[in-house]
């Protein structure tokens, strides 16, 4: 698997609300609660809580209702190692209506065992390292004139762009697809989800 380098300096994931996704979408495993305390509970100790009680990757998609074919393909490429390990990651999840359009027959090809290299490089070409949420993306397309190109754990790039508050991403292909929500926030990284599968060309 390719080396992994984040596209974004640290300095630049600050995190700032973006109309039209909200600062942090979370599926079906949100965690809420009020806990009422006498002293003021140490900042690191909840922190370490919340990181643990949180789902990662792999346990968040495999909990939403609109992600069955990717995780399907994701446990066909032997990625679920990768995408439960530290991270952080940011993944670009595309819906099983996303996967529907593809071509008839492809998605059956590809979660054959002897697919397996190329349905990883085309679910890599989803991953970006670093924990990259939306308004992190909207700042860096509008810091650099219109457009900004998105390093992947594949190898090839994905160019980001705005459509009014929505983002959409221009795969190799020349395929554009939205980002239909954003920021699900996880244990090792955020995820967003599109309208469309990437093609790496």
């Amino acid at each position: 698997m390719p080396s992994i380098q984040s596209p974004f300096k640290p300095s630049a994931l600050a995190t700032f609300s973006l109309a039209a996704f909200g600062k942090a979408a979370v599926m079906s495993l949100a965690l809420a609660s009020t806990t009422v305390l006498t002293l003021a509970p140490d900042p690191a100790l909840a922190h370490h809580k919340r990181s643990k009680a949180q789902a990662d990757l792999v346990d968040t998609a495999a909990k939403s209702k609109v992600h069955k074919t990717l995780v399907t393909a994701v446990k066909a490429a032997d990625l679920v190692d990768t995408l439960k390990s530290a991270g952080p990651f940011t993944v670009f999840a595309p819906t099983d209506t996303a996967f529907a359009k593809l071509p008839e027959g492809s998605l059956a090809t590809l979660v054959k065992p002897e697919s397996k290299a190329t349905l990883s490089k085309i679910l890599t070409y989803h991953v970006v390292a670093g924990r990259v949420t939306a308004s992190d993306l909207a700042n860096q397309i509008k810091l650099n004139g219109g457009e900004y190109r998105i390093s992947t754990v594949a190898g090839p790039k994905l160019t980001a762009r705005l459509s009014g508050d929505t983002i959409v991403i221009t795969d190799a292909q020349n395929r554009t697809t939205a980002v239909t929500r954003a920021n699900v926030s996880t244990s090792n990284g955020v995820i967003h989800f599109t309208d469309g599968v990437f093609l790496p060309g």
